[in-house]
């Protein structure tokens, strides 16, 4: 007993991991799953097979949704973490009239439900005479909309912590105001807008309740997967969520790794 009530915090901890990670093993697992030849909403494991990473595109509408939220998700990133970015260091670095009223109002579209703010962008764009052309564009605006909010946050956050005794350093050595920012405050802000823009991708390319209200005639992968799930539910579903968890790993393994190199390098 007196080593459980030691170890009890770690217990709950690997639990709680365990508990968070069974949905994700369970995706990797059914990515090597055989698909019945009747169509079947029961979702248990057939056959082992590796014809779902072999043939992804089976369904090329699939395929073709994949492309479209791949699309919308890197250039919603883009946007929101350019204008992002602006408005945090505009928030941070500057003062002026009404930014505390701004700072609080950045906070509603992250507050705000998802199904509020796709039907007042719907209202928005049908207002505003794109009723018959929802879309691309409208996907794109939406998208950008709601992950503007949590790149200003992401990045106003890393700003905040950031001294300004290196700015102030560079100054002293004669480095004009781009000089400083390109080679200090940029590199030190840079992990900080990298987070925010892997925030970003994820964010627009998981959305489902916004989208849906203002795609048109235009499927994501999102919402390729509600259609299906109706029917059956394709395996190569699994092997897309399987790549995109291994990418997110590599990226965040290859960053501490970098981090690490960086730190014994200047050690020595």
């Amino acid at each position: 007993m007196r080593w459980f009530r030691s170890h009890l915090v770690l217990l709950l901890g690997i639990l709680v991991l365990v508990y968070t990670f069974i949905p994700i093993f369970i995706v990797i697992l059914m990515s090597f799953n055989k698909l019945p030849s009747e169509q079947s909403k029961i979702y248990k494991f057939n056959a082992f097979t590796l014809d779902n990473w072999l043939h992804p595109c089976a369904d090329p509408s699939m395929c073709t949704a994949l492309r479209l939220s791949v699309e919308i998700g890197f250039l919603a990133t883009l946007g929101a973490t350019v204008l992002g970015t602006l408005a945090a260091f505009a928030l941070v670095r500057h003062d002026f009239h009404g930014r505390s009223t701004t700072n609080v109002l950045i906070f509603l579209p992250m507050a705000a439900p998802e199904i509020v703010m796709g039907s007042s962008l719907l209202a928005l764009f049908v207002a505003s005479g794109f009723a018959g052309q929802l879309g691309f564009w409208t996907i794109l605006i939406a998208h950008i909309m709601f992950c503007l909010s949590f790149v200003v946050v992401t990045v106003r956050s890393r700003l905040a912590g950031l001294s300004d005794t290196l700015e102030q350093a560079a100054a002293d050595l004669y480095a004009n105001p781009s000089q400083t920012f390109w080679r200090v405050t940029f590199p030190l802000v840079l992990p900080g807008i990298a987070a925010a823009a892997m925030l970003s991708f994820s964010l627009s390319f998981d959305d489902f309740i916004i989208t849906n209200l203002n795609a048109g005639n235009r499927t994501t992968f999102p919402m390729y997967v509600w259609g299906v799930s109706r029917k059956t539910i394709p395996m190569q579903i699994n092997v897309v969520g399987t790549l995109m968890l291994v990418i997110s790993v590599l990226i965040v393994v290859s960053g501490e790794l970098r981090t690490r190199a960086r730190r014994r390098a200047l050690a020595r």
